[in-house]
């Protein structure tokens, strides 16, 4: 009895005091519709202390996250978006008004008659909510919008706790706000924010969002009954998602009985249209928006989005952190246009599919540069840029026995790897004599001319120093005594027929002569990154000058690597720092000054120009200003057709094969390698990364205008006095 007592007086006196707040509060609102500042700077101090007075006395300028949309070189072809929320903000003019009236009817009928604040609204929610009635909101539309522009300012958790807690406290600041709001915004101002900002579920934020995701179309577009669907989900989007059994019957009810009617109640609609409008259908199925580089819709971009999101995360423009990088792309709302040839990139990816099945664990590796401004035009292998499955795993055990005993699963078909460019674990391959250019520019800024001859021998005996038990030693000795390619190769050699037949024991005395540490330094001016620990210290000043095996290609380097290194060759000797961007605009459309061509002068004109005359004889072209005497690949000049330049590569016992091969528009480098495992017992033929590489370029040739190599200016480069005889 007492107990039932207690709680009868309770009820009693929370009713009285409900009925004095809702009067002290009406005098508010009243007070605050007539004298908003008055009523803000007093009576709603007394109510809610200091709290609410020391609010600023404006929102601060914030902008909702919106999605960067990445496109190929035409900024026509979307081959990537990234995002944190799925939202990208449109003008009002660009929504339906069917949607504009929906939205009004199911989340604020008075909206265009009250001054932020619904006075009936607000004192109706707090009686019924403290009658133990089903809670009310008696939010606006503008009370809302101020409510996600507090939270999404927000510099810190504690202040997206404040803007969002259920309590009397956010709640007044609410009205503080939208009363402020509205005297500085339009109706229509209002309205485009906040369906641009509000959350429709199913990952959409905004109306432009919703609109792709759940009718897959334009927000202009939507008739009455998709509108009111849209409207109706704001209310609570997890409980009224039309792709859930539960949820297609309350958002069906919700559209049907609430939100069309509240539309015909408007005068926004007729009766009629009404009618028509119910019988519409819910979509059960809402589509799925992919989001960064492994939901590209076409994999064979994978790679080269994955290569722009790196390039991106490395750059200090866009933040001081990667985290800080990442939230920016995610949520700036950039249009970047890349360097991608889309027709390009389809056509590599052709040709590789060509020559060698997804399922191979070799992978064929394409990379193009476009010389004098470090464009990347394409990145293509026989491998799809995707994780995979680990409950159904597509990818085979490794290649690699250590690996495979672990449990560990290849590279192949699936991977997220940055096999082309390097970063991660992946610090390249061995790619062989496409390494020797780097003596040719150091031997030519060192005086020697192009035929600078050496009687080649069937070893080198050179100077440098190797473990006395290793088979390149010379017998008895600790000393590096190099071979050719399956032996032979005895004869005088020099640039042209050296570089043209790939003769180590030409190049290895060669760069004796001329000093390995110049050979490396041109290769490090040439953009040649030595990723791998033990490259990195022979690299180094202490120890390049004993590296004379650089110039046999011993260094890992990555194709993208050596198709920007060649690439210099082309554009004059200066060398441009590879690059994705062609431009990135903001949302607004201003133009960022970032991610254009970094170029600086690696090697003279004149030895540029004469080092690519001798690289015009391993692919079967003519040099201009000797006699080649033979090329390593020499299809290459007749299928691409225009002037070419290049060289093949080959490592010791075939566990690696390249083509690097240009014109003056387009340098591409291929290489043929097992990822996994480079110690592999395959022995990888050029009969499958040449065609890759020559018919890609000759693909991307077609239809251009023939154009010449330049002559170097100075004739010494050519035809010099240097002999070996006086070396």
């Amino acid at each position: 009895m007492g107990s039932w007592m207690r709680r009868r007086d309770h009820n009693i006196y929370l009713k009285a005091f409900s009925l004095l707040f809702c009067g002290a509060l009406a005098g508010v609102i009243v007070a605050a519709a007539a004298f908003p500042a008055a009523a803000m700077s007093g009576l709603m101090v007394k109510a809610t202390g200091r709290a609410v007075a020391s609010l600023p006395s404006e929102l601060r300028d914030f902008r909702s996250p919106q999605i960067t949309r990445v496109y190929a070189s035409d900024n026509r072809t979307q081959i990537a978006q990234f995002y944190d929320e799925f939202r990208s903000d449109v003008p009002l003019q660009d929504i339906s008004k069917h949607m504009r009236d929906a939205i009004v009817a199911a989340e604020d009928r008075e909206f265009h008659h009250h001054n932020g604040v619904d006075l009936k609204g607000v004192v109706r929610a707090f009686v019924n909510n403290n009658n133990g009635k089903s809670k009310q909101g008696a939010s606006t539309i503008t009370m809302q919008w101020v409510r996600m522009s507090l939270a999404y300012s927000a510099t810190n958790p504690q202040q997206v706790v404040d803007a969002t807690e259920d309590t009397a406290k956010r709640k007044l600041a609410e009205m503080k706000y939208a009363l402020q709001v509205e005297k500085q915004l339009s109706k229509n101002q209002i309205l485009e924010r906040y369906l641009n900002i509000a959350p429709f579920g199913n990952r959409a934020y905004g109306v432009s969002a919703a609109s792709r995701v759940y009718f897959n179309k334009k927000p202009k577009d939507l008739t009455i009954a998709e509108a009111a669907l849209l409207a109706g989900i704001v209310k609570a989007p997890s409980s009224f998602n039309p792709a859930t059994p539960d949820g297609h019957r309350q958002i069906r009810q919700r559209r049907n009985n609430y939100v069309i009617p509240g539309m015909v109640e408007m005068g926004a609609i007729t009766p009629a249209q009404a009618a028509k409008a119910k019988k519409a259908a819910v979509p059960r199925k809402v589509k799925r928006i992919g989001n960064g580089c492994v939901s590209v819709a076409k994999n064979n971009w994978g790679l080269f989005c994955d290569y722009f999101y790196r390039w991106w995360m490395s750059r200090q423009e866009f933040g001081k952190n990667t985290y800080d990088r990442e939230r920016r792309l995610k949520s700036g709302g950039y249009r970047i246009t890349t360097t991608l040839d889309v027709d390009a990139q389809q056509d590599a990816r052709r040709r590789v599919a060509q020559l060698i099945s997804e399922k191979n664990k070799n992978a064929l590796l394409l990379a193009a540069v476009e010389p004098g401004n470090g464009k990347v035009r394409l990145l293509a292998a026989n491998r799809r840029y995707k994780l995979d499955d680990p409950a159904d795993p597509q990818n085979r055990l490794s290649s690699d026995p250590k690996k495979a005993a672990k449990g560990i699963r290849g590279s192949y078909p699936n991977t997220t790897n940055p096999l082309l460019t390097g970063g991660g674990d992946i610090t390249g391959y061995q790619a062989g004599s496409v390494m020797k250019i780097f003596t040719i520019v150091a031997t030519l800024e060192e005086g020697y001319p192009l035929d600078y001859t050496i009687k080649a021998k069937k070893r080198a005996k050179t100077r440098y120093i190797i473990d006395r038990g290793n088979d390149s030693a010379c017998p008895g000795t600790r000393f590096w005594c190099p071979s050719n390619a399956g032996g032979g190769g005895e004869g005088r050699y020099n640039m042209w027929t050296g570089f043209a037949k790939s003769i180590n024991t030409y190049f290895v005395p060669l760069v004796e002569r001329v000093g390995a540490e110049k050979a490396v330094a041109v290769a490090k001016r040439f953009g040649v990154k030595f990723r791998a620990a033990s490259d990195a210290k022979y690299a180094s000043p202490k120890h390049a000058h004993q590296w004379g095996a650089f110039t046999l290609g011993v260094s890992a380097t990555t194709p993208l690597d050596m198709a920007n290194a060649y690439a210099t060759l082309a554009a004059d000797g200066m060398h441009c720092e590879p690059t994705p961007i062609e431009r990135i605009s903001t949302h607004d459309g201003r133009k960022l000054d970032v991610g254009k061509s970094y170029c600086t002068r690696a090697t003279s004109k004149d030895v540029a120009r004469a080092a690519l005359d001798a690289a015009r004889c391993p692919v079967g072209d003519s040099a201009q200003l000797g006699r080649c005497h033979g090329s390593t690949a020499a299809d290459t000049k007749r299928v691409v057709r225009h002037p070419v330049f290049g060289k093949t590569g080959t490592t010791d016992d075939d566990k690696t094969a390249a083509l690097i091969a240009g014109t003056t528009s387009l340098v591409v480098a291929g290489y043929l390698v097992n990822p996994d495992y480079q110690n592999h017992r395959d022995r990888l033929r050029h009969h499958q990364v040449n065609p890759a590489v020559y018919r890609t370029l000759a693909d991307y040739m077609k239809g251009k205008r023939k154009v010449e190599f330049k002559k170097p200016a100075d004739k010494t480069l050519a035809h010099g006095d240097r002999t070996s005889s006086r070396r």
